[in-house]
């Protein structure tokens, strides 16, 4: 099976992207409020940022990923970080293979952009079968026990993601 990415450059894809999400808020499981979850999903599309949808070759939205440049406690200035905001598949498609290919065609999407990134950042649950995943692709910089449970922060160098992904075969998306 192959797959498609397309980024969302409208206001139709945006929408896409937050239905997406909020069909299957129920097995996000983000440790947190709803409220929270929301502005956390919504900020790429209410920031104008990054939100980007993966299709099946039969045309049916399996997944997205959404990223922010910048940090709030610096008013997003500082473009050079990038922050994933959330990444879900559906149950049925969380393998390697796409997890690869998302990799790959997100970190060439960010490298043509007009900012130079140097950092990726991404919090995640603490969880026994994702922390080894994570750890491998960055380094635990922070963990914060919240009333919904533990939170992990993770950042790595963006060079290092690009190359990782770089690696194996892989499509060029852009040019």
């Amino acid at each position: 099976m192959s797959y498609d990415f397309s980024v969302c450059a409208t206001e139709f894809y945006m929408q896409n992207y937050l239905e997406f999400l909020l069909e299957n808020y129920s097995t996000l499981n983000l440790p947190y409020p709803f409220p929270v979850t929301l502005s956390y999903i919504a900020s790429p599309a209410f920031m104008e940022q990054i939100a980007i949808l993966c299709f099946t070759d039969e045309h049916e939205m399996i997944g997205t990923i959404g990223c922010i440049l910048g940090t709030g406690e610096n008013d997003y200035r500082d473009t050079h970080i990038a922050q994933i905001q959330v990444v879900y598949f559906l149950e049925p498609y969380r393998r390697t293979l796409l997890f690869l290919r998302t990799m790959q065609f997100f970190t060439q999407h960010l490298a043509q952009l007009p900012v130079d990134i140097r950092e990726m950042r991404f919090w995640a649950p603490a969880d026994d079968y994702l922390s080894p995943l994570f750890s491998k692709l960055a380094n635990q910089t922070t963990v914060v026990d919240t009333e919904n449970g533990t939170l992990i922060e993770y950042r790595a160098s963006f060079s290092d993601w690009h190359s990782y992904a770089a690696k194996f075969r892989h499509d060029v998306y852009y040019d």
